[in-house]
């Protein structure tokens, strides 16, 4: 049933505030950009209906609300971004969340989270996708680890599928101790050259 934002009737108000509310929590989680289509499948409402709704939620982040005197401007914005739509700080925050998480969170990398890192540093820009696909294992949680503490930073998203590319910044230069990626060692002498079989390679 096609919510109908004018519409303002108790029930249809609580439907498109439903709405609203579920995209919110949609989008606080999500790593890529998420299109109208895919936001009204995972909602099973009309797309008309989730455009309106991120809309209204835009205005909202923006301190647009209703009301004459708008609402209270966030310190993150839902932004379009190839194609979907994704939470983002503001950019004129993103020295203080910066500061934070080098400050306040200090805590040594995982075993994850630098094997993580090493694919990004050796095959960057690449996707969370393809990284997932070397690793063999979701690592959802350790990009966003990395992109917290400054390590990585999104370097592009691909017009068509929406997947961000990530590269390492010069704060990862900074902690290597080297001034460009092609100062890493080369990877080939680590590797087995297949003379003894690949049975253990995994």
């Amino acid at each position: 049933m096609e919510i109908d934002m004018l519409d303002t009737t108790p029930e249809s108000v609580k439907t498109a505030l439903d709405v609203e509310r579920s995209l919110e929590a949609i989008l606080m989680i999500a790593d890529e950009p998420q299109t109208l289509i895919s936001l009204a499948t995972a909602l099973s409402v009309p797309v008309a209906a989730v455009r309106q709704s991120i809309e209204r939620l835009v205005a909202d982040f923006d301190g647009q609300g209703i009301g004459a005197g708008g609402g209270i401007r966030r310190g993150f914005e839902l932004r379009e971004v190839g194609g979907g739509w994704r939470m983002y700080v503001r950019g004129e925050y993103d020295d203080v969340v910066r500061d934070f998480v080098l400050t306040q969170n200090p805590t040594r990398l995982s075993q994850a989270a630098l094997e993580t890192l090493a694919v990004i540093a050796y095959k960057q820009p690449i996707s969370r996708g393809a990284i997932a696909s070397i690793r063999a294992v979701n690592v959802d949680s350790v990009v966003r680890t990395l992109l917290g503490r400054g390590l990585i930073s999104e370097a592009f998203t691909e017009s068509e599928t929406g997947a961000i590319h990530y590269a390492t910044t010069d704060l990862t230069l900074a902690q290597l101790g080297i001034n460009s990626i092609d100062e890493l060692p080369a990877i080939s002498p680590l590797l087995s050259d297949g003379s003894e079989g690949f049975a253990d390679v995994l």
